[in-house]
């Protein structure tokens, strides 16, 4: 029997799929801290390519040739009308009125009486439509149903349902009444929806903040026990929030094991290859399982 056996006893367990073996581990582990990225949702349907998004932005797509959403939601569109068109559509979509995932309403009565915490590269709006405790979800990557000042001049987010509605019922040829156009209270710069980018970050606002240090302090907590690092569908575009942490965290603790459910073979590094585990079968079909 392996170290990784003799300390997770659920790997040496027979089991017939996928989803026992992770409930084996769930039982067993003192602290899990789950990070989970753009594949959870897409195995919910919340896919931002193919059928989904041609019958939501048809007219998007024709005029300004767009090959997905996130291509969609980072495009630079020649107006704030423009944008602003779009991104109402995409926020009522993704946030407002986004309905609960199974794998999410799932795996959230599973962790109840648990000891876990969530990082999320998401920014949809998953996890309060699917009931879970927000103080113990971080939304690190922004979300969509908030606007931020374009120039970040404030760590302050502002939420209007109301006008991202009337955005999207007003617009006219992929545009917006001007009037309609959110500008900051502060600085007079435009808004835009929060949501980090590569160039120039984001607003981290005070509730950011907050869940941060809490994230912070569940790790100082609890790294050094016999902790499950569970990583669910996130890719390889920001490995820098998720992965590459979860990765350093095991290599640092013997006892602590990281598993990877995704059914592309991303890259693990062979000085964790003893502590590591991949899960491959669909993310929905595992978690509905437990």
């Amino acid at each position: 029997m392996s170290d990784k056996e003799t300390i997770w006893q659920a790997l040496s367990q027979n089991y017939s799929n996928e989803s026992d073996l992770l409930r084996g581990l769930m039982e067993e582990a003192q602290a899990i801290l789950v990070g989970i990225g753009a594949g959870m949702s897409a195995a919910d349907g919340f896919t931002y390519v193919g059928e989904r998004f041609e019958q939501a932005f048809p007219d998007f797509i024709e005029k300004f040739n767009l090959f997905d959403m996130l291509q969609a939601s980072l495009y630079d569109y020649p107006s704030l009308e423009e944008y602003w068109a779009f991104a109402s559509r995409f926020a009522i979509m993704n946030g407002i009125e986004q309905k609960p995932g199974k794998a999410y309403q799932h795996f959230n009565q599973y962790l109840q009486g648990k000891n876990y915490f969530i990082i999320t590269t998401n920014a949809d709006n998953a996890f309060p439509k699917a009931g879970y405790d927000m103080d113990k979800v971080h939304y690190y990557q922004g979300k969509y149903v908030l606007m931020q000042c374009k120039k970040h001049c404030q760590p302050v987010t502002y939420r209007d349902d109301a006008l991202l509605y009337r955005m999207a019922k007003e617009q006219e040829n992929m545009r917006i009444p001007s009037e309609l156009v959110p500008y900051c209270p502060n600085c007079g710069a435009p808004l835009e929806l929060n949501k980090r980018t590569a160039e120039n970050g984001m607003v981290e606002d005070k509730d950011w903040q907050l869940h941060q240090a809490a994230y912070e302090d569940f790790v100082k907590k609890n790294q050094y026990d016999k902790i499950l690092y569970l990583e669910i569908g996130v890719g390889n575009t920001t490995p820098q929030f998720i992965r590459q942490p979860f990765q350093a965290w095991t290599k640092e603790n013997p006892k602590a094991l990281y598993v990877m459910m995704n059914q592309k073979p991303y890259h693990i590094p062979p000085s964790i290859k003893d502590q590591s585990l991949r899960l491959t079968d669909d993310i929905q079909q595992t978690l509905c399982g437990l």
